[in-house]
C-alpha cells in the first residue's frame, strides 16, 4: 500500500512539473519586430495562433485602427498563412498603393516555401514575396496569376472602410 501511495505521489509531482513548464516547443523561432516597427502587446481580446493540429481555415484576424475594424477570414492553409498567424498580434501601418490595394510592411519576411501562388481577386488579403508585405486588394482588374502573390484570406469591406485604416497604426490580432 505504501509503494502505491509513493507511485501516486511521484506521478502527481511529475504531472505538476510538466504543467508548470508550459506547452511543448514547436521548434519555431519567436518572431521579433524589425527596427522601426512595433508589436502590439497581447491582450485578453486577442487569441493565440492556431497550433499545427488546429484548423487554420476559418480563423478570423481583425485589423483595428481607431474605431474602424476590418476582419479577414483565413481561407488558405499554407506555410505563409501559418507563419503570418504566428506573428500576431502586431501593429502595422497601411498605405495606399497604385489605386489597387492597401499595403503594409511586415516586421520580417514570411516563411512561404511550399505555399501556392494565386490569381488575386478583389477582397483578398495577399502576401507579396518580393517586397515582404501584405496587401488588401480592392482593384485587381488586369492582375493575373503570380507565384509571387500568396493568398492569405478574404475580407468584406469597401474601399472607404479600408481608407479609414490607412495612415495610422492598425492592431492586427486573431479574434476567433
Amino acid at each position: 500500500m505504501r509503494m502505491k501511495n509513493l507511485r501516486a505521489a511521484a506521478a502527481l509531482v511529475l504531472t505538476l512539473s510538466l504543467a508548470a513548464c508550459g506547452a511543448p516547443s514547436t521548434g519555431e523561432a519567436t518572431p521579433t519586430a524589425a527596427p522601426g516597427s512595433s508589436s502590439a502587446p497581447r491582450s485578453s481580446t486577442s487569441m493565440s495562433p492556431p497550433s499545427t493540429d488546429q484548423a487554420i481555415v476559418g480563423t478570423v484576424v481583425r485589423f483595428t485602427a481607431g474605431s474602424e475594424a476590418v476582419d479577414v477570414t483565413i481561407s488558405e492553409d499554407s506555410p505563409a498563412t501559418r507563419d503570418f498567424l504566428s506573428m500576431l498580434p502586431l501593429t502595422l501601418t497601411l498605405e495606399e498603393f497604385n489605386g489597387r490595394e492597401k499595403i503594409a510592411d511586415l516586421p520580417r519576411a514570411l516563411r512561404y516555401e511550399g505555399s501556392p501562388g494565386s490569381d488575386p481577386k478583389d477582397g483578398d488579403l495577399i502576401y507579396f514575396i518580393p517586397w515582404g508585405n501584405i496587401g488588401f486588394y480592392y482593384n485587381t482588374a488586369g492582375i493575373g496569376y503570380s507565384d509571387q502573390t500568396l493568398h492569405l484570406g478574404t475580407y468584406d469591406a469597401d474601399v472607404e472602410e479600408l481608407e479609414r485604416l490607412e495612415g495610422q497604426e492598425a492592431t492586427v490580432a486573431i479574434v476567433r
